[in-house]
């Protein structure tokens, strides 16, 4: 504990190019730190929704009669699942300037001068930034989707089409809307992880959170000073996500809820057996019978 208590010490006493509480309350909430957390949560929301439509998808080619598109699928997860995302980022970014459409696309939407942005932004870096991340996720989206709908008894299925619906309509209606509880956890947890697998964006130049908190830390020299910028961005990110979360698990969720939660008693209580009385079901009282009943 001393030896914590001198390392935050002399922290706190660095020389002002490498921690400064001034600079720290000057930027967290400037305009172009706010623009970099406006573009992650662009980023990750986008990304997110294509990502699991693209799963989805994949779940239905996987699952189709006609073997190349059963290939394809495969061959697409085994892909996306099994190269760095940062590589991928990389290899989309630099696909707009090699079919010679980067520099048209950038000056066709010059969004500092349209909308008078702080900081400079690309379309070919955003687009390529954008479409790696949701290829990326609509891989491993097939897999919860999978393990959602694989987990409903096939038995759901064929009610439905005995009631008059056609496949899409079974699917759509009845096994998709279960197989949401088992899908929304993972997938909520997936959005989470969006939220910080969008800083290998700034690998293709795009200034979100973590880039913009990059240049600003080179420009001045405090490096530390917007390091936890960051992380005090990207940890309010996070948690906000987290209540928005549980709620939707909650709502989805509502006929499995744990009694504990439900019990007004302690928890401490519940869980040492403190102060609980066992619950004995009252005895029924004998009832006279008649003589001419009795046996």
């Amino acid at each position: 504990m001393p030896i914590v208590l001198a390392t935050i010490s002399r922290a706190l006493e660095s020389p002002p190019g490498i921690w400064d509480w001034d600079v720290f309350r000057r930027f967290l909430f400037s305009r172009g730190v706010l623009e970099g957390v406006v573009i992650t949560i662009m980023l990750s929301v986008t990304a997110q929704i294509v990502g699991s439509l693209i799963g989805l998808g994949l779940y239905f080619l996987r699952r189709s009669r006609f073997m190349p598109f059963r290939q394809f699928a495969n061959t697409y997860i085994w892909i996306f699942r099994g190269t760095p995302l940062i590589v991928q980022v990389v290899l989309f970014w630099q696909l707009f300037p090699f079919l010679r459409i980067g520099n048209t696309l950038d000056q066709a939407f010059n969004f500092k001068a349209q909308y008078g942005l702080t900081n400079e932004y690309f379309v070919s870096g955003l687009l390529g930034a954008l479409v790696a991340l949701a290829l990326n996720e609509g891989a491993y989206m097939a897999e919860i989707v999978r393990a959602g709908i694989d987990s409903i008894d096939v038995g759901q299925l064929e009610a439905a089409k005995s009631l008059g619906m056609t496949y899409s309509q079974g699917m759509r209606r009845i096994v998709i809307p279960q197989a949401l509880r088992i899908i929304v956890p993972p997938l909520g947890n997936e959005f989470n992880s969006m939220l910080k697998s969008s800083s290998l964006a700034s690998a293709a130049s795009v200034l979100e959170l973590y880039q913009v908190t990059l240049s600003y830390g080179r420009a001045t020299g405090s490096w530390i000073t917007f390091v936890l910028i960051a992380i005090v961005w990207y940890l309010t990110l996070t948690t906000i996500w987290g209540f928005i979360q549980s709620r939707i698990e909650r709502r989805l969720n509502l006929s499995n809820i744990d009694p504990g939660q439900l019990s007004k008693t302690p928890w401490w209580r519940r869980m040492f057996g403190a102060g609980i009385k066992d619950t004995v079901a009252p005895e029924t009282p004998e009832v006279a019978l008649p003589i001419s009943d009795r046996r």
